[in-house]
């Protein structure tokens, strides 16, 4: 007898702990999917206005190049 109601806290003691962390994770889930909604929206309303394409300079490029190869000889 004393068996069946060890059997019995264990498996209250599980189910409890396997609902506790499904709901914690049900919540985790719909914060983050609404923190995404917020922001997607947020980004709409104020743009970032920090982008700027960078300029490919050849004469950059080129005396990289030219560096490394006169290091190389």
């Amino acid at each position: 007898m004393l068996n069946l109601e060890i059997l019995n806290e264990g498996i209250a003691a599980m189910l409890t702990g396997m609902i506790t962390v499904f709901f914690f994770l049900s919540v985790l889930w719909a914060v983050v999917f609404a923190l995404g909604k917020v922001i997607t929206a947020l980004n709409t309303l104020f743009p970032d206005k920090t982008k700027t394409e960078k300029k490919n300079d050849s004469s950059d490029v080129e005396i990289a190049v030219s560096l490394a190869v006169a290091a190389r000889k």
